[in-house]
This record gives structure tokens, sequence and C-alpha cells, in this order.
């Protein structure tokens, strides 16, 4: 069997690299191979733990164990990662990911696909060299999908723009940043010789996000000069569109950002990309061209699309709702900083290990002691009566 995939991003190296391994023909098909994505980078917990070889390999990354949280009215807050995040440039990422795929067997083309045509049980490829055939694809062509009757249909609602800059810079932690009435956050990630200062935003123009983007940087002493400006589209599927989501077909698979496989509160992908690329795979190794599809969309549905479609229900509540009087942001790191408990959960979603289904749960089973830490931390723990004296 001969299977193309389209795109050499994460999810599209993983899933030629796994095929390849199992004596698939594999052949990848971008235009840019390794190249610089607009995001920030950061691979968590929850990925490395699960593929080794992001953590364990000679590809520069910085690994950051300390973030600091900001919201409207609150003091910032530094926050001990105990699983630290990696950090890389996407172009060495890809770079690394694309290599481990040709040492595994798979051919890499540096080429276009124009077209895809549905030849009797396979695919014709169109790209300005010629035509190739395959017996199956794989869509990784990312958010900016150009063949329109293949993966996710992105709405304007089901989107989310990312912009900002490289800046020259050394840092070691990272920094996030939320902002009023926005549905998103600014970041400062440190990479290997630079920084990358973004922001992600939905519901508001890419204009507004780049000037609220530059205030912040012009607070933070962040200067333009010498850096370089990015932008990107994310998917950011609303809940109904998780019930439609378009991520197989006849004789097609979609996989990371073209399947819309992105967490609609934090913007984060990779690992997402990753997942699915492997998922894909293993799908279509087990079960064939016919019922690979089938079998895809179970096992994303069990792996975690059903929590991403959870989070989708709390993205607006997170950014835009209240609890106690003030913003939630605002009270997430007020909370970080006076309770251990609450503590707790943050560092559990920073490394992905605390899915949002269980996430409301845990909040209010430990709402009461941390409502009690709080207390106590403002120096008010001698109102709280003593067990003994109840």
């Amino acid at each position: 069997m001969k299977v193309a995939v389209l795109g050499g991003g994460p999810s599209g190296a993983i899933a030629a690299e796994k095929l390849a391994s199992a004596g698939v023909q594999a052949v990848i098909f971008d235009e840019k191979l390794a190249w610089e994505k607009p995001c920030g980078g950061g691979i968590t917990w929850k990925a490395y733990s699960q593929y080794p070889f992001l953590c364990d390999n000679a590809t520069p990354k910085k690994i950051v164990t300390e973030t600091v949280l900001a919201a409207p009215k609150s003091q910032p807050v530094t926050l001990a990662l105990d699983q630290p995040l990696l950090i890389y440039s996407r172009y060495d990422l890809n770079g690394m990911l694309l290599d481990r795929a040709q040492k595994a067997g798979a051919q890499v083309e540096k080429a276009r696909v124009l077209g895809a045509e549905r030849v009797g049980a396979g695919w014709r490829l169109k790209t300005k060299s010629g035509h190739f055939d395959a017996d199956y694809c794989i869509l990784a062509t990312g958010a900016r999908n150009p063949l329109r009757s293949f993966g996710t249909e992105l709405t304007a609602a089901d989107a989310m723009s990312a912009l900002g800059y490289y800046i020259p810079g050394n840092r070691d932690r990272i920094d996030i940043q939320f902002l009023p009435k926005l549905e998103g956050y600014i970041w400062v990630f440190p990479r290997c010789g630079h920084m990358s200062v973004g922001i992600c935003g939905k519901g508001e123009p890419a204009s507004a996000l780049r000037a609220r983007l530059e205030r912040y940087m012009a607070e933070q002493g962040l200067s333009k000069e010498g850096a370089s400006f990015y932008s990107h589209l994310l998917p950011c599927l609303e809940t109904p569109a998780w019930k439609r989501n378009r991520v197989t077909g006849d004789g097609w698979m979609a996989v990371g950002d073209a399947a819309g496989l992105v967490d609609p509160i934090t913007g984060e992908g990779i690992y997402y990309a990753l997942r699915s690329g492997d998922l894909a795979a293993q799908s279509f190794l087990t079960e064939g061209a016919e019922m690979a599809g089938a079998a895809y969309r179970k096992l994303l549905r069990r792996d975690f699309t059903g929590d991403l479609e959870f989070g989708s229900r709390l993205a607006h509540r997170v950014f835009h709702g209240r609890f106690l009087w003030g913003a939630v942001t605002s009270r997430m790191v007020q909370f970080t900083r006076l309770s251990p408990k609450f503590r707790e959960v943050m560092q559990d979603l920073f490394e992905g290990s605390q899915p949002y289904a269980g996430l409301k749960k845990r909040l209010f089973r430990n709402l009461n002691c941390s409502l009690v830490e709080i207390v106590c931390s403002l120096g008010f723990g001698r109102l709280i009566p003593r067990r003994d004296t109840v």
C-alpha cells in the first residue's frame, strides 16, 4: 500500500514514521518541510511522557521550570512546574520529526499538492512537477488547508488568531498575561537565542490583538528592534462544531490542525498533532484502508476529542466568567498565589495531566480547603475555629 501524507509538520511526520516503520510506503508532500511555524513551541509533560524521544534528543530546546501568571486586578504569581515544559523552535522540532520519518523509510518530497482526485479505489495527486498515485491519503496540511473537500470546515467562529514577534534575548521563565474582555492571552516563551512574544484571541480583529500585544510589550520593556513579526490562524472549535467535525472520509483521514485538533482554551496543538498522527497510522495498520476512518474516529473520541469538546464549553466561562465578584482569570491567579491546593490543580493543567472533564468536580471538591488556605494566608487564620473547640 502507498500512503500519501499531505503535510510535513508534527502530525504528518509522525504518521509517516509509524507507517514506514511497519513497511508501508509512506510519502510526505510538503512545500516548506522544516519551517518556523508561528507559535510558542511548548511540549508538555503529557506529550514527552508518551513520546520520550521528544525529551531524549540532541535538538536544541529550553527546559522551563517556572511560569509567571498575571491578570487584571491581581498580583502576578510565579508557578513552579513540577514537570518542566520543553520549548523548541518549530524549525528544529519539525526538522527532527522529519528526520525520524526518513530514517524509518518514509519518502519526503518538497512539493505542494495542488489537487487530489479520487481515481477508482485510490488517489491521483497533482503537483507542479506532475502526478502521483496513492492508495490512501492522510491530510496534515494545517489550519490553512487548501483542499476544501477534506478535513475540518473552519468557520470564523471556529478559528482563533495568533500573532506576535520573535525578539532577540534570553529568558528562563514563561510569562502568561490574561487580558480583560479577551478570549485568549499573551505569552512570552523563552527559546534558544530568542523569545516568542505573542497573543492569541478569539472574536477580535487581528489589528486589535496586535495593538493589545504592542501595549503590553511597551509596558514590559520588550523592544521590537531587531524583532520579526509573525501571524497564524488556529482552529478553536465551538461546541457544535465538534459534533460535525470532518476528520475522515472515503480514503482519507485528517490529523492535527487540519482536523481542528487544538485545545480550545490554551490553543495548544503540538500534543494533539502528534497523537492524532500516531492514532491515524495505528488505525490504518490495524484496520486497513476500508475501516481505518471509522476506527480512527473512535480512537480520537476515546483518547482526547471528548475532552476537547468539553473544554470548548468551558472556554467562554474561563475568559469571560466571574467568580466571587471578580473575573475568573483574576481569581485563578489569586488562588494560585494563596492556595497550595489550587496551585496543584494549575500545575496539573500545565503538564496536561488534568482533563477538562474532571476539572469542575476537582475544583469544587477542593474549594472549601482552598478557601481556608486563602483565609489563613491573608492573616485571618485566628478567625477559623480549631477542631477541638467545635
